[in-house]
């Protein structure tokens, strides 16, 4: 058995695209569009492990999917949590879950799905401003 990828539903294709590509980091890998189906596939890969991906898929007639919670997370290793996350939000990303422990940090993307950030190793050092920084919404 090998993992193939993990699909979420998407109600804006571009909103997604810039959230994972843009401001996490993930490469589109492959494209498909489906004209009978209404919908469009987009298969994006971390760089350093491109054959474990992310489906996005939208259905070009709008659906409401909720607020998302019935969906876990992805979760991605990073080698620096603490620039990972200065990063995200620089690029305007609310840090829901703040990497208080120098291991780990949660944000949302644009259709509320839960993004887990993982220190790569041994947590960092705890240090500011992620010390003191406050949960904000849901993660």
């Amino acid at each position: 058995m090998r993992y193939l990828h993990t699909m979420v539903r998407v109600r804006d294709l571009e909103a997604s695209l810039d959230f994972y590509c843009n401001k996490i980091g993930l490469k589109e890998v492959g494209r498909h569009e489906v004209p009978a189906g209404r919908f469009t596939l987009v298969f994006l890969g971390a760089p350093e492990n491109p054959d474990s991906q992310v489906e996005l898929t939208w259905n070009w007639d709008p659906e409401d999917y909720g607020s998302a919670r019935n969906f876990g997370h992805l979760a991605y290793e990073v080698e620096n949590i603490y620039e990972t996350c200065q990063r995200l939000l620089d690029a305007g990303v609310t840090i829901s879950r703040p990497p208080r422990d120098g291991r780990m940090a949660f944000v949302r993307s644009p259709d509320l799905i839960s993004i887990e950030f993982l220190q790569r190793g041994e947590p960092l050092p705890p240090q500011e401003p992620w010390t003191s920084m406050e949960n904000v919404g849901e993660w």
